[in-house]
């Protein structure tokens, strides 16, 4: 058995260590996004694979027996590719997806498809949005150059940000609830845009607007395709096991 695990999120790093453990031969690999990935207990691969062909291929090259698809909620390119690749080479695959947040009491979301309908979400007065959803798509905001927007990236941006008013916090997560709330106080937000990630690592700010009476442009996940799912690690060790167990 060798698995591809496809990652760049906290459950995939946390898999990454629980199949070195179980001594199952493991790569890694990541988007490359990130100037500074986290370490892992297996080898590692970083870029793309050059679409649904390249992946095929390096599937057949390294010898490739399970995919476990761990990506981001939003890395839907990623997710349609692989889910093509695997079914073109009968391999079998499993996607580990934490579930999406749900609305609590007390919660003000305003619910969009898709990054481009943001901008329509957010008033035509000027206002103070904390725009948490990483670097992608920032250009976007350009088309609502009155607001003022707080952005949190992982990495310190090496190109100008394409907004007139702007201010850049470089951290990485997870947060936590006292952070967050100090963070949107100090900075006077007055709206919180975010991807419908889930998981607890980025959940803090989601608490923070809820407890600051905060509206939350929520952006839903994207269709994906009709892939096996686990919600938690032990399933898919669960499912990687009975088919070692049946010679898969």
């Amino acid at each position: 058995m060798r698995v591809l695990l496809l990652g760049g999120t906290t459950e995939a790093s946390q898999l990454a260590q629980a199949l070195h453990t179980a001594g199952i031969e493991t790569v890694f690999s990541y988007a490359g996004r990130t100037n500074a990935p986290v370490a892992q207990p297996v080898p590692v691969r970083v870029g793309g694979f050059g679409g649904v062909a390249g992946l095929m291929e390096y599937l057949v090259a390294e010898g490739i027996s399970h995919v476990v698809d761990a990506t981001h909620p939003f890395a839907n390119t990623m997710a349609h590719n692989v889910h093509q690749a695997c079914t073109a080479r009968t391999l079998p695959l499993m996607r580990l997806e934490r579930p999406a947040w749900a609305l609590q009491h007390g919660d003000d979301w305003r619910s969009v498809p898709d990054i481009a309908s943001v901008c329509a979400a957010l008033p035509d007065t000027p206002a103070r949005v904390f725009l948490a959803i990483g670097r992608m798509h920032i250009d976007q905001f350009a088309a609502q150059p009155q607001h003022h927007y707080v952005l949190r990236l992982v990495d310190h941006p090496t190109a100008p940000i394409p907004l007139p008013n702007h201010s850049v916090i470089v951290a990485r997560g997870p947060f936590d609830v006292v952070a967050d709330k100090a963070l949107m106080l100090t900075h006077g937000i007055e709206y919180l845009v975010a991807k419908n990630a889930g998981g607890s690592g980025a959940a803090a700010k989601i608490t923070a607007a809820r407890d600051l009476g905060l509206p939350v442009i929520m952006i839903d996940r994207p269709h994906r395709p009709n892939t096996v799912k686990a919600s938690d690690i032990e399933t898919v060790l669960h499912w990687l096991r009975h088919d070692a167990e049946r010679g898969v």
